[in-house]
């Protein structure tokens, strides 16, 4: 059955943070007649334009982090811990950039507890039997969410450049399949999250364990064909495995409130250009993304 609706979920963080870095290098924080810097929003929208056009969709809903302590830092006290602060130019493009998606009229959805990825995972599952659904981001970890009807769309160098992920070429580009990435997060952890996984057991290690037993709970019964060395990491290392999951596994089942009807694109360019000039944001050649 072919699928008439087509969901963009927008990781709007990583966009934002994107935004940011790939224009502040150069000193300009373009900041507005209040003194706001607003170069991080500015990327953003080219980024958020260029997906629609790129991807046609007819649903946006946009997702962020509402924080940073949530279920995991319970779990795991130093998750994310080795991150600095955020650049006080980016601080107030924080709520900034919000109010720029409020234009669109497109939701604005995050819940504390939360992060975005767990949003974007459950309006993905919750939405894929009458949808596509399209997730637009730069995160590697949103790749074990692709699964019938949902394609994870990786941000590459520059803007309208896009490695696309779906069923049917996943296994080609990874080693692996969808399902097994979060094993896989176990067994390596996460250098950016700040967790470890199993110790000694790196990317190409546990690309060829779960290439050969495809899950861990199968790798744990035939542990004995295992080299010792193998074993013996994994062995004294099961309880880090275990919570290494936990930390990459993204919820599907948040209790979050959502209603399709108010993510139909449906946008007033005119009053979205004269709003955007109010805040001191001027994109060149607007309506060529969306027109």
């Amino acid at each position: 059955m072919m699928l008439k609706k087509r969901i963009l979920l927008v990781d709007g963080m990583a966009l934002l943070f994107r935004g940011y870095y790939a224009t502040a290098y150069r000193g300009n924080f373009m900041l507005n007649e209040d003194g706001v810097p607003t170069n991080g929003v500015y990327q953003f929208l080219r980024y958020f334009l260029d997906g629609v056009k790129t991807f046609h969709p007819s649903h946006i809903f946009c997702c962020w982090d509402m924080g940073s302590k949530t279920f995991r830092t319970e779990l795991f006290p130093t998750y994310k811990a080795n991150r600095s602060e955020p650049p006080e130019e980016l601080v107030p493009q924080f709520e900034l950039v919000k109010e720029v998606v409020d234009l669109f009229d497109i939701p604005n959805l995050g819940l504390e507890n939360y992060e975005a990825d767990d949003i974007i995972g459950t309006l993905a599952r919750r939405y894929c039997d009458e949808a596509n659904v399209i997730i637009l981001t730069g995160d590697y970890d949103m790749l074990q969410l692709v699964q019938r009807n949902i394609k994870v769309a990786l941000m590459k160098k520059g803007i309208g450049n896009y490695d696309v992920y779906d069923v049917d070429n996943f296994y080609e580009k990874r080693g692996l399949y969808p399902e097994q990435m979060i094993d896989f997060k176990g067994f390596t952890g996460d250098a950016a999250d700040n967790y470890p996984g199993v110790k000694g057991i790196g990317e190409k290690t546990a690309l060829k364990l779960l290439q050969k037993y495809r899950t861990f709970d199968e790798l744990f019964d035939k542990k004995d064909e295992l080299s010792p060395s193998i074993r013996k990491k994994i062995e004294e290392n099961i309880e880090m495995f275990s919570l290494s999951k936990k930390l990459a596994e993204i919820k599907c089942d948040v209790p979050l409130q959502s209603d399709l009807k108010d993510a139909e694109v449906d946008f007033h360019m005119e009053e979205i250009e004269k709003s955007l000039k109010k805040f001191g944001i001027r994109i060149k050649s607007m309506r060529e993304y969306i027109e």
